[in-house]
């Protein structure tokens, strides 16, 4: 299976970042997701996942931060278009993202969903997996990282991963 989003100069568009504009941030982070192409699926894939995560945040907030969880997408969606996380244009359900963290002020965000890359300094290395399934996945809305981890266990068809750059200083 493959995986592609575009770049700009070799970076995730400041748009789906730091550099959104007001109209597409949640409670002042930014809210609009970007979009994917999958291509050469395995046989039998009945649904997709999507795990994006910064590990470049440990040294920053302590942990990896987790931009996006969502699963149950189509098994025969070939693209998911920018914006598809507040707008859903098939079914899925999403889950919680760091900014639903108990050490955070209430209203960082959107808890559910998509959150755009927010780097303090320099470029991060974005993680973007997503994963071909054999099945829909018994997941409520909001689910946390682990839930899937655990339900999607002997589920998983295949695997793509890239790493999306986004940098502090884009605009």
């Amino acid at each position: 299976m493959k995986i592609q989003v575009p770049l700009v100069n070799g970076l995730l568009a400041g748009e789906y970042g730091s550099f959104a504009p007001e109209e597409d941030r949640i409670n002042g982070k930014p809210a609009k997701s970007f979009p994917i192409k999958i291509s050469d699926v395995p046989a039998g894939t009945k649904t997709f996942a999507i795990f994006m995560n910064d590990f470049d945040s440990v040294p920053v907030c302590g942990f990896a931060w987790i931009h996006w969880l969502a699963a149950n997408i189509p098994g025969d969606v070939r693209e998911i278009p920018a914006d598809a996380s507040r707008k859903e244009p098939f079914e899925m359900v999403q889950g919680s993202n760091s900014n639903r963290s108990k050490f955070l002020p209430l209203n960082s965000g959107s808890p559910v969903g998509y959150t755009g890359p927010q780097p303090p300094s320099g470029v991060h290395k974005y993680t973007l997996r997503v994963y071909a399934l054999d099945s829909k996945l018994d997941l409520p809305h909001a689910y946390w990282l682990n839930e899937f981890l655990y339900k999607s266990k002997g589920h998983i068809l295949e695997e793509a991963v890239i790493d999306l750059p986004f940098s502090a200083t884009q605009g």
